[in-house]
């Protein structure tokens, strides 16, 4: 692809990337504007019998809770133009610093079950089309099948009490040691903490990648070229690793970015059963509470999340795929 049409590619993304924030906001705010939710009584929480009408009113102006919702839209909008994402009403810091201390904990917990849901779907889907037809094939597909109708919440709640409650290998929940001062918490403490959400995720994202992988390679299997190279005595692995991987591995790769959104969707409920501090538990918490500040930005950073991981499996496939590279940009 020339440099006018990656030029072309990189602004048409970034086109797309701006409408659709844009529209993510104005869809949120509004949607948000008609919550049952009394946002004063969830900042005040417990002490809400305490507070005097006139308190009341003090704390909606100034969170300006009596504007009209689109002034409060623009207001926020002209803020986010520079920068500034506003204040969390539950945490009562910068948006800006709840994202980016619980995306660290959710980045850990994302990265490590992305790539082992990637590693081991791909295996399994190797295995099974290697020996399809063969109880090992139709063993992984029923298991794949299962998987893909497990809920995320359910399998989490399973893992918790097998591991966590009537065995006791792993914690029940948190990111570190209840009780314990951050700067003790060692990095022992929080890969313990990390394994039970980790495989919970990981377990469930195998099923798409091995069903798809599984497919992929059955189709190079009986292709001509492959009949071609058996002919000439090429067997098993060997004939994997010369013919099969080059051509299954990128379609996997791809559909492995193009997971960010099931990943992350499948964090907020793992991140909810483990108390997890995440960015998961961090939006249930801003929805139930009325936090519109740190909702909309939660919404915003996760909306750019999934469009990275889109955008790189895109970026892939026009680097590999000869076919994509001279294709005229739409």
């Amino acid at each position: 692809m020339s440099p006018n049409r990656w030029l072309a590619f990189i602004g048409l993304k970034g086109l797309r990337l701006l409408s659709l924030l844009i529209t993510i906001s104005i869809l949120s705010f509004w949607l948000v504007n008609f919550s049952p939710i009394d946002p004063i009584q969830a900042y005040v929480g417990a002490d809400m019998l305490r507070v005097s009408p006139e308190q009341r009113l003090e704390i909606a102006a100034y969170w300006g809770l009596n504007d009209p919702p689109v002034e409060r839209m623009l207001r926020w909008g002209s803020a986010l133009i520079q920068g500034d994402l506003g204040t969390s009403m539950i945490y009562r810091i910068p948006v800006s610093e709840v994202i980016r201390e619980r995306f660290l904990n959710s980045l850990a917990l994302m990265g490590v079950s992305w790539l082992l849901s990637g590693v081991i779907g791909f295996v399994l889907g190797v295995a099974a089309a290697m020996r399809r037809g063969t109880w090992l094939d139709r063993l992984i597909k029923n298991y794949c099948y299962l998987l893909a109708s497990t809920p995320t919440f359910w399998m989490a709640l399973l893992l918790l009490l097998v591991f966590a409650v009537w065995l006791g290998w792993f914690p029940v929940g948190l990111g570190v040691p209840a009780g314990v001062l951050s700067e003790d918490v060692t990095l022992s403490d929080r890969i313990q903490h990390l394994i039970l959400p980790a495989i919970t995720l990981s377990i469930i994202g195998v099923s798409t990648i091995a069903l798809h992988t599984r497919q992929k390679l059955i189709d190079v299997l009986d292709s001509d070229f492959i009949l071609f190279a058996r002919a000439r005595g090429e067997r098993g692995l060997r004939l994997f690793w010369r013919h099969g991987l080059r051509n299954i591995a990128l379609p996997a790769l791809t559909l492995q970015f193009t997971s960010f959104g099931e990943l992350f969707g499948g964090a907020v409920l793992a991140e909810q059963v483990f108390s997890y501090p995440g960015l998961g538990q961090a939006t249930v918490d801003a929805g139930l509470r009325g936090d519109v500040p740190l909702l909309l930005g939660l919404v915003l950073f996760s909306a750019l999340f999934v469009f990275t991981g889109n955008l790189i499996a895109d970026l892939l496939y026009r680097l590999v795929d000869p076919r994509l590279k001279e294709e005229t940009i739409r």
